[in-house]
């Protein structure tokens, strides 16, 4: 007997097309969230010295899909890093979809296989957000967020945050490969014939921090000595060392990095608006020399390796200290050189020379 087709009216027809509409298009912009198994814990710790008896979620946490998540998006790239990955970490920990704003997609999306939904900003302008202020570090009250459209404000920068999802976060900033490529055969062009070569990343912060960092902040930057003592670091351990700076004051690290050993290669133009090259050549290095910031910070952290760091940088008269701790931002492997102060509590650093 042949099966006859049901009789379909015309108004639930157009029903149903609609709802599996909607249906597909929801798929599309979530999958690669909902790709993302919720299955690793998170540390909530408000001070660095109980980090190992810190609580964690242990149990796998289902998206609720009401509402949205997001963070504002300001400064540079390190800066829309440190916000991408709190909003991560925070959306994960409660349960919440997050989503991005374009400026931040326009940043990030260039250099990183991101997967976080992007909020148009006609739609992020009519919502009544409700705002936090997290602290930098991670705190307890911070898995217990309520409210169905959160905003973050700031762009919080510790590796608290990512304590037991590094592998999540590093693979949310996974370079594409046309970056990572390109990077690769710059430096196996810098390899040449040799074949011990290890290749460490030397990212020098100038730019606003040369005045903005001691006069406004009391604090140190790194100098022609820190930078000297950290090379000699990897020099004495590795047989055959190759430094790939980049900076945004390239010329003041021509001047001021020793070169005479033939091991040090000058990457970059110092244009702050196209750090996606510079940034790609860091991680692909096998370790890492950073001064001060986020951009060096990031390179570190992605890159893996050792990563020494200028620490201990602040004066006495910095108010630095209460935004920002030592410990809860920087890793506890990581190897720290101490800054010299003396230029600044002799206020001395504007006619310094290595400084300026």
């Amino acid at each position: 007997m042949k099966e006859t087709m049901p009789c379909w009216t015309h108004k639930s027809f157009l029903k149903a097309s609609i709802l599996g509409c909607l249906v597909f298009l929801s798929a599309i912009i979530n999958r690669q969230w909902r790709n993302t198994r919720y299955t690793g814990g998170i540390c909530f710790c408000s001070q660095v010295v109980n980090i190992t008896h810190t609580p964690t979620i242990t149990s796998e946490i289902k998206v609720k899909r009401d509402g949205m998540w997001t963070v504002n998006s300001i400064n540079r790239l390190g800066n829309q890093m440190n916000g991408y990955g709190a909003l991560y970490a925070f959306a994960k920990m409660n349960g919440k979809q997050p989503y991005i704003l374009s400026r931040m997609h326009n940043y990030l999306a260039p250099i990183f296989k991101i997967t976080i939904p992007v909020i148009h900003d006609s739609v992020a302008q009519k919502i009544q957000w409700k705002g936090i202020h997290p602290s930098n570090w991670m705190r307890e009250e911070y898995k217990n967020i309520s409210g169905k459209y959160v905003k973050i404000m700031g762009d919080p920068w510790s590796w608290t945050w990512y304590r037991d999802i590094r592998d999540e976060i590093r693979r949310e900033f996974t370079l594409h490969d046309f970056l990572r490529d390109g990077a690769n055969e710059q430096l196996a062009k810098l390899k040449g014939s040799q074949t011990n070569v290890t290749f460490v990343g030397v990212h020098v912060r100038r730019g606003d921090y040369v005045v903005h960092m001691p006069r406004d902040w009391k604090g140190a930057i790194g100098d022609r000595a820190y930078l000297q003592e950290a090379m000699d670091y990897f020099r004495k351990k590795y047989q055959e060392p190759i430094f790939v700076v980049a900076s945004n004051g390239v010329p003041w690290c021509k001047e001021n990095i020793n070169a005479s050993n033939g091991d040090v290669y000058f990457a970059g133009d110092s244009n702050e608006s196209t750090p996606a090259n510079d940034f790609a050549l860091l991680v692909q290095c096998n370790h890492t020399i950073m001064t001060i910031g986020t951009f060096g910070w990031w390179a570190g952290y992605l890159a893996g390796g050792e990563v020494v760091y200028l620490t201990n940088f602040t004066s006495p008269k910095s108010a630095l200290p209460h935004y920002f701790h030592y410990k809860d931002t920087y890793l506890p492997e990581w190897i720290g050189i101490a800054a010299d102060l003396t230029p600044l509590i002799n206020d001395t650093w504007k006619t310094m020379k290595g400084w300026v």
